[in-house]
């Protein structure tokens, strides 16, 4: 397929035409003119009021459902939802059924999502789906197409597996996550431990459920010098240790998701229960030490942590209800309502390099994976807004700035908000 994009603002610091205005000529995939008044009469030509285009966009924590959900979101329409939201390359998450720890399941994945504009990129355990202590075979899942391993939500409590993951992996280099929550500390909390909390009657999670994890993993990582991912910090006192170890020339390497930057426990005043999630939204102290940390740095990369779930699994008292809410489509907004629009796309393109994905510029010769899309203008979230099969968006009733208008990536044109 043959695409002339038409007088769009390129944001890519790495371009040569950062922040210029250009059209932009694609044959097959890969990019043969970047100028002004290109005339390809028989390329499908994409003009958009307020064209801006950047590299495409890159989510590190993404669930759907298939297999096993398919009721809450198939890889067909979450990859779908994932154009029109700007990302080209989404990794997947482990929380399927089956568990990805075999051969198979990695291979079912990339047969899935082949021939999409959107990249999946599949995650596979780091433990048997049959004992939390014994590993899965890291290697060959690797060797498969796994991307990095990790036990999603689920903590890795043993304490050795996870020296055992770092020690195995760090002969082919590859990342294992570990997600920092202490499951005995958090006592079935539903939200964050403070004076919300209390003032609902509701058991809290503390910070140190977070912060106790991690420091046991950066001092297994300290020990092992493998290679490791935290995903979705949510504490201030987390970002304290993130960069101490960092300081220390530690291999690892961090995420927050865009609820935890974007809203505060306050959100849970009325029982909201897309409002309930894990990590826990927390104070208000907590969200601006994540915002700086991850301007700084500290904070490798931002996620949507979109989670999928069928309504009668939210629809519940808040006790009952179940973690997570869906941020795909909200991610260009939030990020665009809190930090300037530079500083937006360059959070989205962040994280590819840490695990393995190639970075691709753009530059005439260079393979096009672009996101097309605007600052200007406002959306207002609506459960009718939603494309995601489900709604669980703890964003509705938001308004949010900008609009996403797709992706130009994998050779194909995925382009939508006509």
């Amino acid at each position: 397929m043959n695409i002339l994009i038409k007088a769009a603002k390129i944001l890519d610091a790495n371009s040569s035409h950062h922040n210029t205005q250009q059209d932009i000529y694609i044959e097959d995939g890969i990019i043969k003119a970047i100028g002004t008044n290109l005339n390809y009469p028989k390329a499908t030509e994409i003009s958009r009021d307020n064209l801006h285009v950047s590299q495409g966009w890159f989510d590190s924590s993404v669930s759907f459902g298939e297999p096993g959900f398919e009721e809450r979101e198939t890889i067909t329409n979450g990859l779908d939802v994932a154009a029109r939201s700007g990302f080209t390359h989404i990794a997947y998450n482990t929380n399927t059924l089956p568990k990805p720890d075999s051969r198979a399941d990695i291979a079912f994945l990339l047969e899935q999502a082949s021939g999409n504009a959107v990249k999946l990129h599949p995650k596979a355990c780091v433990t048997s789906a049959q004992s939390e202590e014994k590993l899965a075979p890291l290697r060959e899942l690797h060797a498969a197409g796994a991307l990095s391993f990790s036990n999603h939500k689920t903590p890795i409590t043993n304490a050795n597996t996870l020296k055992l993951a770092l020690q195995y992996t760090h002969d082919f280099d590859a990342i294992v996550e570990s997600f920092p929550h202490n499951n005995d500390m958090a006592n079935g909390g539903v939200m964050h431990e403070g004076a919300v909390s209390t003032a609902l009657g509701l058991n809290g999670i503390p910070t140190v459920v977070e912060s106790m994890q991690l420091q046991r993993d950066l001092d297994v990582l300290k020990y092992t010098k493998g290679k490791l991912h935290i995903p979705t910090l949510s504490t201030e006192a987390s970002t304290a240790l993130i960069k101490a170890a960092k300081k220390a020339k530690q291999d690892v390497s961090c995420s927050v998701a865009i609820h935890n930057l974007f809203f505060t426990d306050e959100a849970l005043q009325g029982f909201d229960a897309n409002a309930k999630l894990v990590p826990p939204l927390r104070e208000e102290s907590d969200q601006k030490a994540l915002q700086k940390a991850l301007l700084d740095g500290v904070i490798d990369m931002v996620t949507s942590d979109h989670q999928p779930l069928n309504s009668e699994l939210k629809n519940v008292e808040l006790d009952s209800a179940h973690f997570g809410s869906i941020g795909l489509e909200h991610s260009f907004g939030c990020l665009l309502s809190m930090f300037s629009i530079t500083e937006t796309i360059e959070l989205l393109t962040r994280g590819k390099s840490r695990f393995g994905i190639a970075e691709h510029t753009i530059e005439v010769g260079a393979t096009a994976d672009i996101a097309l899309f605007t600052p200007h203008g406002t959306s207002e979230i609506s459960k009718a807004s939603i494309f995601s099969s489900s709604k669980n968006s703890l964003f509705i009733g938001q308004t949010l700035p900008g609009k996403v208008f797709g992706i130009v990536a994998q050779g194909k044109s995925k382009v939508y908000n006509a």
